[in-house]
């Protein structure tokens, strides 16, 4: 394979598709994404067994267990894929929405209109679900996209494509409106970076730390990404016992190789120290290991110490470090200071605490008694996502249908000219 010509056709052909799809109605965009979530079901079985020889392969490799749990699929996993794609469906259609209209004194109407980005991106590894999610989200909001999956996910993922194909086709639109690379050499995504001689308008990476730094270091066009995921939960003197074991619990256990898992624990130094014994034994006895401050050790059997690198380090893992403060003013400072301004969130009782802790705190995702692990675009309406951006240009937080749009100003006049 010629991996440079094979790319730069794929560009070529996605930019092609992409002048169709940014004036296809609603429609057929819809409906070719419900024919592909019934492809997903009635197809499981293959699948399945495209994914039983990932994992195979995986498990070989000695991948780390978080990469592993999101490579895993199963029937309800299965489910879950093609009901993201249904909902996406369902979403209003953003595609020539008038976002905002101003009438000038001469008489001028300005529309300000949503429209495609044109070509995305995307490459991630060891998440099959990205194939199907990032597909439909980007067909939806009128774009082409080139999909770059793992080498750990490829079987999934060319399974999960052709369940897309089926889609297209059915919906009589371009198959080359979502393809998928197919190639796992890394040299490709050194060619998907370059931007396709011009053909691809942004990027949007999913994986380790590794793949994004090389994508934001890399890449000549844009990129929406999250680097890090070093989300807190704070625990402030008005909490109460019951509801803080549960954000936390949920926070750090529910799924603790997620970008939106909590990372570190604060808690008011105001609070009751039966409290904070009760909610790390409830840490210990879920499997966390739990690193703390000394002043929590000497409260708390079973804790290890915890070190200046920890507040900086995202565990993805069973681990949490905690941290007491005193009041929220400190617990902001740390935030501030540690976050990677992906999701935080303050459990409270107190409003005034929590508008502080909100208008305070510049990351892409705040919350106020609810857990971190609610950073998820399905969670937001958004059917999925095809990512979490935590930049502050044009995208943040989860990246859904309206997100991978962009918008021009469409002036409409009855002959005005514009005075010397």
């Amino acid at each position: 394979m010629n991996i440079a010509q094979t790319m730069q056709d794929m560009g070529h052909n996605a930019r092609a598709s992409a002048r169709i799809l940014a004036t296809t109605d609603d429609l057929a965009k819809s409906n070719a994404i419900r024919f592909a979530a019934a492809s997903i079901i009635s197809q499981s079985d293959q699948i399945l067994v495209a994914n039983q020889r990932d994992q195979e392969k995986a498990e070989k490799g000695n991948l780390p267990a978080a990469m592993l749990d999101r490579l895993i699929l199963n029937e309800e996993r299965i489910e879950s894929i093609a009901a993201g794609l249904n909902t996406i469906a369902d979403l209003p259609n953003p595609v020539g929405e008038i976002i905002s209209t101003s009438n000038r004194p001469n008489g001028l109407r300005i529309d300000r209109v949503r429209t495609p980005l044109g070509v995305i991106g995307v490459i991630y590894e060891s998440r099959p679900n990205v194939t199907a999610d990032a597909g439909a989200l980007c067909l939806k909001s009128g774009n082409a996209v080139i999909l770059r999956g793992g080498s750990d996910s490829y079987h999934s993922a060319t399974a999960i494509h052709d369940c897309l194909l089926a889609g297209l086709r059915a919906a009589n639109l371009p198959p080359t409106s979502i393809q998928l690379v197919p190639t796992t050499d890394r040299a490709a995504v050194g060619e998907l970076l370059t931007g396709l001689n011009g053909n691809l308008d942004v990027v949007v990476p999913r994986g380790g730390k590794g793949l994004v730094a090389r994508i934001q270091n890399e890449s000549r066009v844009p990129v929406f990404a999250h680097l890090d995921g070093i989300c807190h939960v704070y625990v402030d003197r008005e909490a109460s016992l019951e509801m803080a074991v549960q954000v936390v619990l949920n926070s750090k256990m529910r799924r603790p190789g997620i970008c939106g898992a909590a990372e570190t624990l604060l808690i008011d130094t105001a609070w009751s120290p039966q409290h904070v014994r009760a909610l790390i034994q409830k840490l210990q006895h879920a499997g966390c290991e739990v690193r703390a401050e000394q002043s929590i050790r000497e409260n708390v059997e079973g804790c290890l110490p915890v070190s200046d690198s920890d507040w900086a380090t995202e565990y993805l893992d069973a681990i949490i470090s905690v941290k007491l403060v005193e009041g929220v003013a400190e617990a902001i400072e740390h935030i501030n200071q540690y976050s990677s301004q992906h999701t935080e969130s303050i459990v409270t009782a107190n409003d005034k605490t929590a508008a502080r802790f909100l208008n305070e705190i510049d990351s892409a995702i705040l919350m106020h008694n609810a857990s971190t692990q609610f950073a998820d675009g399905g969670e937001f309406g958004m059917g999925a996502e095809i990512g979490i951006a935590t930049g502050k240009m044009h995208a943040r937080g989860p990246v859904g249908v309206e997100q991978l749009t962009c918008f021009n100003y469409r002036v409409h006049g009855s002959g005005q000219i514009r005075p010397n």
